[in-house]
């Protein structure tokens, strides 16, 4: 396997209205800690340069476009690492229907569970756990009580998220969001969940050394749960602004954790996932947690590159609980590439 990772070159096309931004670099830079790491490991990784320096991203990752993509197959490459943002209709598919290998998701998946809204209400028809949630275009005056969320739809963690605290501060901020339009004109409105936040992410199944044991998983499971302090105005602050590993930490596990894992991984199974994601949950204020948000493609930033020792990703630090380094979860994470098939 000859493998090439791809970052997001343009932003992907507006879909009924709604917008989902550009990340500053495109991922390049998780790309290049991906890149640089399995490199390193002696894995076979395809490069724009022979001879790529570690501080240089871009020299470590192709565009997602068809002319990137096609210079990726002209230095020998069989295989993509999908650390982009997908959708239906993206340059990879043409390359998927010739039996080039990928690892990520399904393009034409993302494009039905981008929306965060609409995966919301597949996983609360599913049977689980799901913060109840309302759309600004359809609710008018029928408004939730206050303080509320307000997120993107095709949304990028935090980016985007605000608290309204009364109904003057929500007509204000829509207002400003609309104006702005760089979400879109339509956006989710959540009840504030007052307790714990966590993250956790979702493995697919396969045989993996947990602590220096080789366990077979038969099903989706996931890696020890992650939990997130110190929010700014009641939200966690988005990794590009305060690395996660300031302010994330693993729990220790307990039958409510227990049973929250579950029901992540039942939504993994739900939405048929090709490759790992990361799930967003919250409790109540009587700490029932509801999950609020799939991440079908999580942050995978590690710590690999001498100048970003503080850039581990929310992931990487669920991971290093079981005794993996960046290079074990990425092997992990090559092992689930897969082909197009009708």
């Amino acid at each position: 396997m000859n493998c090439a990772v791809l970052y997001q070159i343009k932003e992907p096309p507006e879909r009924d209205g709604l917008r989902k931004p550009m990340k500053k670099g495109g991922y390049s830079d998780s790309g290049a800690d991906i890149a640089f790491t399995l490199k390193k490991a002696e894995i076979n990784v395809i490069t724009p340069s022979d001879a790529p320096r570690e501080t240089e991203d871009l020299e470590w990752v192709f565009p997602d476009d068809r002319e990137g993509i096609l210079s990726a197959i002209a230095k020998g490459a069989d295989t993509f690492w999908l650390n982009t943002v997908i959708y239906d209709g993206h340059p990879i598919e043409e390359f998927l229907s010739k039996g080039y290998k990928v690892i990520g998701q399904d393009p034409k998946a993302v494009s039905l569970y981008d929306n965060k809204y609409f995966v919301n209400q597949i996983l609360r028809e599913g049977g689980l756990d799901v913060v109840k949630e309302g759309l600004t275009s359809s609710l008018k005056n029928d408004l939730p009580s206050f303080p509320i969320v307000i997120k993107p739809i095709l949304g990028r963690g935090s980016q985007g998220v605000f608290i309204a605290k009364h109904k003057e501060e929500y007509n204000k901020k829509i207002q400003e969001l609309t104006n702005a339009k760089v979400y879109g004109t339509s956006f989710m409105l959540e009840p504030y969940l007052t307790g714990t936040e966590v993250t956790i992410a979702v493995m697919l199944p396969g045989t993996y050394d947990i602590n220096g044991v080789a366990v077979k998983k038969e099903a989706y499971w996931c890696l020890p749960v992650v939990e997130r302090f110190d929010h700014i105005n009641g939200i966690a602050p988005y990794n590009g602004t305060v690395p996660v590993v300031k302010n994330s930490r693993v729990m220790k596990q307990n039958e409510i954790l227990d049973n929250l894992c579950e029901q992540c991984a039942k939504a993994a199974q739900i939405l048929n996932v090709k490759s790992l994601i990361r799930i967003d949950c919250r409790a109540d204020e009587a700490g029932k947690f509801y999950l609020f948000d799939v991440n079908l493609k999580p942050n995978m930033t590690g710590a690999s590159r001498s100048h970003r020792r503080d850039q581990d990703s929310l992931v990487m630090i669920a991971a290093r609980e079981l005794g993996w380094e960046f290079k074990d979860l990425l092997v992990y994470m090559r092992n689930t590439k897969w082909t197009y098939k009708n």
